[in-house]
């Protein structure tokens, strides 16, 4: 198990939680848990009261965690991560001092006195680490942090010892494992995360990377694992549109130079894909990380033969990096329970309940299958053909394909667990009250907000449900309306060509379309990105000013604007309907007039909640709990929905 930021080890009472959330993994049966990033001195810290461990007493509450891993049979190392130019606070520091383009902050450059200082803190809190009963450490070397801006001339600018030529720049990481080798002994485990990939300009060739690998090697690290891409490169390296195993080629290169264990990661998030990995002679291990915050239970299920029964990472990142990039405790889309543990259970039901749920979206989905495992009688009503909800729109645009997963699971746990299911039936509420049930769970989602622009029942005039859903025929030029989510989702459906190969199903397709050199003949591996063609001409359109997609993800927003820059979207703004007729679309730009010729407009303006039958329910004294989207028609916010499903099903 990867490591993750989670924000665990940062609040009160953190550590004691983050024992039931580790111990929980080891139970699972993951072999090898490396946790989240801890300091090793206060320049170092990722953000203002970040987790560091500098001293005997903070060693000694990390044994609450280091001892229910153990308890469970598992093993556990610390990351130690010092974040020099990407911490986030007054005091940072770093070789040069160089801004980080993600950052506000300068940082300070270290003397070469403090440079020596900072090694030896790596050592003091590898020992600490020791003490406090880990089983390891690794070494943070990747990914942009101190360590990797020390390597690299883009951000070492030094002249003295620590900086020059490449001998002198990785000096810092030799030197960091050496002498921590040296105070730990030989059976402590001490993992190297190696930036294998910079995906930046002026990051490390390939011999450098190779020449760095051997080094640390003869340092006396016990194993090396694969770190890709600077948190400011522009290339998506965990989104879901990174295909599965994307850049395990990078450590298969590696293979062979160096006699220690090679860790490959990176999208990796089903036993069949790691297995794959192995077969290939990709690595000798594999690390997930994400994955074991969907389903803590991922290797039990794969030993056990009931892989249908994973939760599957889906890589949205809305509820862990998103979480933790706004210093938000971290969680999972699809597992509201992750890392919250301690506070979020569902224990077998003392009173047996028939439960009715109608709607079998995320939300109804989540309810019912949670109920069901608690042991009430369940009742899911769904008016479609198929369970799923949204979601199966969501899983036909380009780089979505994963959330088809999250489907395949719940029909799974409906199969376990004994939901009485109904498809192709729009209950009636007459039914529900002659069916005696204890409680009723009204999950029937959202539909389209209507349009009142003229001509908005033109023949041109689609919503995102046709296009997605019912797949419906749309012209070569397009504009939508709306410059949300669905927006943009609709944009990325309309502009793939399938006539080429969906990048986020293929290695080479995808690393050219991003740009990146899978020859490696240019350092940091970037070349110039080379898309296909868009199949359309598509116009996206917002009422207001600024950028659009202003509330999409933190950590994929910017993913999903370079998408369509690349696919020659053009962004509109500060845009007024006026109608839609023969001719095309009639807008105001800033007030001036333009006719878009355009062979279809498609709506995205966003949702109404569908909860028609909540008035008859409650007139006849029905006990009504409203969620998801027919709580609150937000966005397609699936994270919400699941979550609060979770904790009806908590208490019902």
């Amino acid at each position: 198990m990867g490591s993750m930021h989670t924000n665990l080890e940062e609040i009160p009472g953190g550590l004691e939680r983050a024992a039931v959330f580790y111990a929980e993994r080891a139970r699972g049966q993951v072999g090898l848990i490396v946790t989240g990033g801890i300091a090793p001195n206060l320049a170092g810290c990722v953000g203002p009261h970040a987790a560091m461990l500098t001293t005997p007493e903070e060693a000694d509450k990390h044994k609450v965690i280091t001892e229910a891993v153990h308890k469970e049979g598992g093993k556990i190392c610390m990351q130690i991560l010092h974040s020099g130019r990407y911490g986030y606070h007054k005091n940072l520091v770093a070789p040069s001092p160089l801004r980080a383009p993600i950052n506000r902050f300068v940082p300070k450059e270290l003397s070469g006195e403090e440079v020596e200082q900072t090694i030896e803190d790596y050592v003091n809190c590898a020992a600490l680490a020791q003490q406090a009963g880990y089983d390891g450490v690794e070494i943070m070397g990747s990914e942009g942090y101190l360590i990797n801006q020390f390597i690299v001339k883009r951000t070492n600018h030094r002249t003295d010892e620590w900086g020059g030529d490449y001998e002198s720049r990785i000096k810092f990481p030799i030197e960091i494992v050496r002498r921590t080798r040296e105070k730990v002994g030989e059976q402590f485990i001490l993992i190297f995360r190696l930036s294998m990939l910079d995906l930046v300009e002026g990051g490390s060739t390939w011999p450098e990377v190779v020449h760095l690998a051997k080094a640390i090697e003869k340092a006396g690290a016990t194993l090396i694992n694969t770190g890709i891409g600077w948190h400011e490169a522009r290339v998506p390296t965990i989104g879901t549109v990174v295909p599965k195993a994307g850049f395990a080629w990078v450590t298969k290169r590696m293979m062979g130079e160096v006699n220690i264990p090679l860790i490959t990661t990176n999208r990796i998030n089903m036993p069949d894909v790691a297995e794959e990995v192995l077969q290939e002679g990709c690595a000798d291990m594999v690390s997930m990380a994400r994955p074991f915050l969907a389903d803590p239970e991922l290797v039990r299920k794969a030993i056990e033969k009931r892989p249908q029964e994973i939760n599957t990472c889906i890589a949205c990142n809305q509820a862990c990096l998103d979480h933790t990039f706004e210093m938000k405790l971290s969680s999972c889309l699809v597992n509201a329970r992750a890392c919250h543990e301690t506070e979020l259970n569902f224990p077998p039901a003392t009173h047996k309940k028939k439960v009715a749920v109608v709607g079998a979206g995320p939300a109804g989905l989540a309810c019912a299958t949670l109920s069901a495992e608690r042991g009430h009688e369940v009742h899911l009503f769904e008016a479609e053909p198929s369970i799923g909800g949204q979601f199966n729109m969501a899983k036909v645009i380009p780089g979505k394909e994963e959330y088809g997963h999250t489907i395949r699971y719940f029909q799974a746990m409906i199969d376990k667990h004994g939901v009485q299911l109904s498809l192709n039936h729009r209950v009636t509420a007459q039914e529900l009250i002659d069916g005696s049930y204890d409680e009723i769970v009204l999950a029937t989602g959202v539909r389209p907000r209507q349009v009142t622009f003229e001509g908005a029942d033109h023949p041109k005039v689609l919503d995102y449900v046709d296009v997605l859903y019912r797949q419906k025929e749309v012209g070569g030029k397009v504009a939508i309306v709306g410059a949300g989510g669905i927006g943009f989702d609709v944009a990325e459906f309309l502009a793939h060509d399938t006539a080429h190969t969906n990048p986020s199903l293929d290695v080479e397709t995808y690393m050219q379309e991003w740009g990146v050199d899978m020859q490696y003949q240019e350092a940091g591996a970037v070349t110039t990105p080379q898309p296909a063609p868009p199949a359309r001409e598509i116009y996206l359109l917002k009422r207001s000013g600024g950028k659009h997609g202003a509330g999409l993800g933190k950590t994929t927003g910017w993913i999903h604007r370079a998408s369509l820059t690349m696919k020659q979207v053009r962004k509109l703004a500060n845009v007024s309907y006026e109608k839609v007729d023969d001719r095309g679309f009639h807008i105001l730009v800033a007030g001036e007039p333009q006719l878009l010729e355009v062979d279809h407009v498609v709506i995205c303006a966003g949702q109404v909640p569908l909860r028609a039958l909540q008035a008859e329910l409650e007139a006849a004294g029905q006990q009504v709990h409203l969620i998801g989207g027919a709580e609150e028609a937000k966005e397609l916010d699936a994270k919400r929905a699941i979550y609060q499903a979770s904790h009806l099903a908590a208490k019902l």
